[in-house]
């Protein structure tokens, strides 16, 4: 191991160590803020020093094996050592190419809450009943996870479906798993309605938005439009029969946020604020990325048959994720939420990719 990346780790051990400290501190401990901020910090510090002292510990039984075969004079102490040391050989390597995918810089998205919006592509009523089976799919993914999943937004078909529905999922690391899903997602299967059996192609795209914190992102009130109009759809009979949907639209960028779930006009407005902000902070970001050379692909895309980072074929029972050629022949599970092996693939093709990047 390089001196800068020993440099590097001895200074997260030192930061670590400090965060275990103030976090047992009674001040600390007493203050539910400061305490949630410290274990946010020390959350992504904890795989990194954990691999960082096994390494550690290897590199000196290893040293210490090496010694003893240099000094011992007993052959059956020398063969121990021996035994010893070929069984240690690989693992610092080992170790320190995990320290690498560890080091890669973190996405600084990671910890936070997200807001997905899925809409029905390509595909008319099959399009709208596959986006209400991506909307379950998640949400017993992160029932499965101890997450949190709060409706904000949704437009019904005709057929159990979803033209359109926005949600937030709230709960540890929320984004860094989720991420990967934004795209397009093709389904190919036979339609409920279809009634000479024949398959059909539909497609729903997702997008996946970190949550903006009101720290982050100063909203003009001065730069808002709010319309207020009665619900439409299925509801409670007050949300039919009141002015409490509400349509917010950012004067600046054009964006449109509507809410019409809750009876209430403040729950409806404070909701669509919340979808807005986010919006608006992807928004930014992209800009920013943009500014300082780096590709940003788009998370929808048109929705065009064409365009996919996933299929779904129920004739087969096979999910295919084309970004990576990965494919699973488990799709009745998959749609209830066991999508955990999958994400973790993502997660380690796209480290790989950064650090062959930064290497």
């Amino acid at each position: 191991m390089d001196a800068s990346m020993k440099t590097k780790l001895d200074g997260l051990v030192d930061e670590f160590d400090r965060l275990t400290h103030e976090m047992m501190s009674q001040e600390v401990a007493s203050d539910p803020d400061r305490y949630s901020k410290c274990a946010r910090a020390r959350r992504p510090l904890e795989e990194v020093v954990r691999v960082y002292r096994e390494y550690r510990e290897v590199a000196q039984q290893l040293a210490e094996a090496e010694e003893l075969i240099r000094s011992e004079s007993d052959p059956d102490m020398r063969e121990l050592a021996e035994a010893e040391r070929d069984e240690l050989r690989d693992k610092p390597a080992e170790l320190e190419n995990e320290l690498k995918l560890l080091l890669v810089p973190r996405d600084p998205n990671d910890d936070k809450n997200v807001i997905v919006e899925i809409r029905a592509g390509a595909g008319g009523d099959e399009a709208a009943i596959f986006s209400a089976d991506l909307f379950r799919m998640y949400s017993r993914y992160a029932e499965v996870r101890g997450w949190r999943v709060e409706t904000m937004s949704k437009t019904e078909s005709d057929m159990d479906g979803f033209r359109s529905i926005s949600f937030r999922v709230e709960g540890d690391a929320a984004y860094s798993q989720l991420k990967y899903e934004a795209g397009v997602h093709r389904v190919q299967r036979v339609p409920a309605t279809e009634s000479q059996g024949r398959i059909h192609t539909s497609t729903a795209t997702v997008a996946v938005l970190p949550e903006a914190e009101e720290v982050e992102l100063d909203i003009d009130e001065g730069e808002l439009k709010f319309d207020v109009y009665r619900s439409s759809g299925p509801g409670g009979q007050s949300v039919n029969t009141t002015d409490s949907a509400i349509r917010v639209t950012h004067l600046p960028t054009g964006m449109v946020v509507t809410c019409q779930d809750e009876k209430s006009q403040h729950k409806n407005k404070a909701k669509a604020l919340v979808v807005l902000r986010a919006r608006l902070l992807a928004l930014k970001q992209e800009e920013e990325a943009a500014k300082t050379g780096a590709e940003r692909r788009s998370q929808i895309g048109s929705g065009d048959r064409s365009e996919k980072i996933r299929t779904y074929n129920y004739p087969q029972s096979r999910i295919t994720d084309h970004r990576i050629g990965k494919s699973v022949h488990s799709l009745d599970a998959f749609m209830n939420g066991e999508i955990q092996d999958m994400v973790d693939a993502l997660t380690s093709a796209d480290r790989a990719e950064k650090l062959a990047a930064v290497e």
